[in-house]
């Protein structure tokens, strides 16, 4: 974060009276929402916000300015505190994905959120924005600081009381790691003062500074969806190379049908000769029906009378496998190109959250506690959702499903069943949304626009296989995005 932001930042704050929200939304990210003093936030120009979810509703020109600024309402300032990759940018509020509870939490919540702002300035000249609140509480003169430091090593999110004793903070730094404790009971230590090389900071308006902070935004949405693409589909490729392999190693129905028939001229000639073998001997040597020279190996561990048995039932198995070879490539198929379509899903994603829907890790850890086998876990917020890979997986998904769960299906298009865990709940209209695009992304890699009913379980009625009749159903559109779209 450059200093000169940093020095319009907070002359920016005090343009607002109270911060309304205060929350870790991330592991290294703070929100504060703010309002009051008659002021919100503005950007130059027309474009704003970023692609995906993560976009901006400016409300039009501000009729009382000559200028081109457009104010931009339910936006919040987010501090992100990663060390190295520290800064402030400007969004709107979203659910945090998970919620956090440490003693920093709490105390942010219960000092800075409904606190009002008596100033905000930089310290020492340095890349410390520190921000003097008056906590809503019963003790009317109880004063405390909340200090954002963007110093490399030293980066963190500070509550300091009226005397600058720590009351809590992001990071916790002991003795043997810096000369500068960062703990609750301590008396902070100020950092060194910085040396100004190229002199003061250039000037930045309320306008400029509010859009460096969406551009702020901008670039790290770009960045964090860059990083999270990336691990993502590593992960479902190593999936589709799993199939791959399995695939590849997949028999032939000639082949098989080829050793079926070898296999069962060998239990022949084996219970053609069965007088002449001894029971230590470990192979036959002898001709087939033909007058051929030919050599069997014996079973281990195996009668002489049931060697033949041993070779009648190889013959058998080969021919069963040749036969339903296709339903086994099949299935592999199906769940290669259900993986396909996340890897085409992940590449179309337009923001991170899209991404955590997509290949989430906690999905991974429950499914191996569930032993699930048929179908694929997914969570959106704290709601189980499970997708079927193919025909079969569906099948068993509507056989587990609840009467109360959910069912989704695209209209008019084969695709994956998805069952949405209810617990008897009304589902909010968000998850039914994120639930339907993942029955879309899982299913087609067409972009285009498509329609998915859902229902409840028992008003779905099986018919042959998974193929079903239902009723009493809604319809939820979804826009699958793609380069045809986009252009």
């Amino acid at each position: 974060m450059k200093l000169e932001h940093l020095y319009a930042l907070a002359e920016r704050l005090k343009d607002f009276d109270t911060i309304t929200r205060a929350r870790r939304v991330e592991d290294n990210v703070i929100e504060l929402a703010v309002k009051g003093g008659g002021s919100g936030f503005r950007v130059q120009g027309s474009e704003v916000g970023v692609q995906g979810d993560n976009h901006f509703r400016h409300s039009g020109p501000d009729p009382e300015s000559h200028s081109s600024s457009f104010l931009i309402p339910h936006s919040s300032l987010f501090f992100d505190m990663t060390r190295g990759n520290s800064t402030v940018y400007l969004a709107p509020s979203q659910r945090p994905l998970q919620g956090y509870n440490a003693p920093f939490d709490t105390l942010l919540h219960t000092l800075v959120s409904s606190a009002k702002i008596l100033d905000a300035r930089v310290v020492n000249d340095d890349r410390i924005l520190r921000i003097d609140l008056a906590p809503k509480s019963d003790y009317k003169d109880q004063r405390i600081a909340l200090q954002f430091e963007f110093t490399g090593k030293n980066t963190n999110a500070i509550l300091l009381d009226e005397n600058d004793v720590i009351i809590e903070a992001l990071r916790h730094i002991d003795a043997e790691s810096s000369f500068r404790v960062i703990r609750p009971g301590v008396e902070l230590v100020p950092l060194p003062p910085r040396t100004m090389v190229d002199g003061r900071w250039s000037m930045v308006d309320d306008v400029a500074i509010d859009s460096i902070l969406i551009e702020n935004h901008r670039e790290r949405h770009a960045r964090k969806l860059a990083q999270a693409k990336q691990s993502k589909a590593s992960a479902v490729r190593k999936q589709i190379q799993k199939f791959d392999r399995l695939l590849k190693k997949l028999a032939d129905t000639d082949t098989l049908m080829h050793d079926a028939e070898r296999y069962q001229n060998m239990a022949n000639i084996l219970l053609a000769n069965l007088h002449t073998i001894r029971p230590y001997d470990t192979e036959l040597a002898t001709t087939d029906f033909d007058g051929n020279p030919v050599t069997i190996p014996l079973p281990p561990d195996t009668p002489v009378g049931r060697m033949s048995e041993h070779y009648f039932t190889r013959a058998k198995r080969a021919r069963a496998k040749a036969a339903n070879i296709h339903i086994e490539r099949e299935n592999l198929e199906s769940k290669k190109s259900f993986y396909e379509n996340i890897l085409h899903a992940i590449e179309q994603a337009q923001d991170v959250r899209e991404l955590d829907l997509l290949v989430p890790k906690r999905a991974r850890a429950q499914r191996k506690k569930e032993r699930l086998k048929e179908g694929e876990l997914f969570w959106i917020e704290d709601v189980k959702v499970y997708v079927g890979r193919n025909s079969v997986e569906n099948q068993h998904l509507l056989g587990i499903a609840k009467a109360n769960d959910i069912w989704m299906h695209v209209r008019d298009i084969p695709s994956s069943h998805v069952i949405i865990r209810t617990d008897k709940q009304t589902l909010p209209d968000r998850i039914l949304e994120a639930a339907a695009k993942l029955c879309v992304d899982f299913s087609i890699r067409q972009p285009g626009d498509y329609e998915v009913d859902y229902t409840r379980r028992k008003f779905v009625k099986i018919q042959e296989g998974s193929r079903v009749e239902y009723d009493k159903y809604q319809t939820i559109r979804v826009r699958k995005e793609g380069v045809e779209i986009r252009n």
